[in-house]
Formats: C-alpha cells, sequence, structure tokens
C-alpha cells in the first residue's frame, strides 16, 4: 500500500485482488482443483477447439470459477464464445467483452474469475436466474437466446 500525503488531503492506493481459496491454516492457498477426469473439461476444449477458439487452454479456469462461483459451467465458456468467439477477438485479454470491451485484465484467467465474481456478488447480478443475468449483461434482445444456444452446443443439459 502506499500513502502519499498533501498538505490537505491523503491518498490511499493499493491493489485490488479477487477473493481466493485460502485455508483456515494462516492463509496458505487451496491447490486448485484437478478436472482431468471431469467429463465437462473434454466438453469445453471440444467446443472451443472444433472452432479454432484459444479459450480452450482456459478449459479449466472456466470450470474453477463455475465451481467458485456457483455458476452453470457453461455460462463463462458461452459468454466468451458470443462476445469474443472464444478470446479470437479479445482485446486486453478481455474474453467477455466487459465495460463495452474497455476492460483490461492481466491475463484471461484473472478475466475469467472476476467476470464469475461479478456474477455472483455484485448487487446487479446477485440472485438472478440466467435470463434475468443474462438481460443485466446485455439488454439487448436476442442476446440471452444466443449465449443459452451456445450453452446447449457445449452440452445439451446441466
Amino acid at each position: 500500500m502506499v500513502k502519499l500525503f498533501s498538505s490537505s488531503f491523503v491518498v490511499i492506493a493499493g491493489i485490488v485482488s479477487l477473493p481466493m481459496a485460502v485455508s483456515p491454516k494462516l492463509g496458505q492457498s487451496v491447490p486448485a482443483p484437478d478436472y482431468r477426469d471431469d467429463p465437462r473439461l473434454e466438453k469445453i476444449r471440444t467446443f472451443f477447439a472444433k472452432l479454432d477458439c484459444p479459450a480452450w487452454k482456459y478449459a479449466a479456469t472456466f470450470l474453477e470459477a463455475a465451481d467458485d462461483y456457483a455458476l452453470d459451467w457453461r455460462l463463462l465458456p458461452s459468454l466468451s464464445y458470443v462476445e469474443s468467439t472464444g478470446g479470437k477477438l479479445a482485446r486486453n485479454n478481455n474474453l467477455f467483452g466487459w465495460n463495452s470491451g474497455r476492460a483490461q485484465f492481466s491475463s484471461p484467467r484473472a478475466a475469467i474469475h472476476m467476470i464469475g465474481y461479478h456474477l455472483t456478488h455484485s448487487a446487479s447480478y446477485r440472485d438472478k436466474d440466467l435470463d434475468a443475468l443474462l438481460e443485466t449483461y446485455n439488454p439487448h434482445s436476442e442476446y440471452g437466446a444466443k449465449v443459452k444456444a451456445v450453452m446447449r452446443r457445449i452440452a445439451p443439459t446441466e
């Protein structure tokens, strides 16, 4: 944390970070889950790989974020496909078109976790069903149907 002093005020600047899984033992990080045998992993990878989308590399991260934030596991990959063709058109690691495409993320993994966190915790999205969440994400009349169609392409049922 950096403190800058002036004759009339104090400004405090710091680093904002996402919540992180922490064990009860003195802040030790919990190892990331192993998704190698999870059938959802292959479904996400296959979907993106068939379309030659770079997001296939982040299949485990999509699952981790979905599990961490209790989201349908197909939602984040589907949003990334609709918004940036699975990373093909992503600028500044913004797979999700966040902030009308102006948001910048340190990595695609950071973007996945940040968007997952917001969809679960921010007042705009919290406690909404899928249709209401998608309408908030993008109010265009066809948007929700597009995302849900991609979700069904990844896997017909949850």
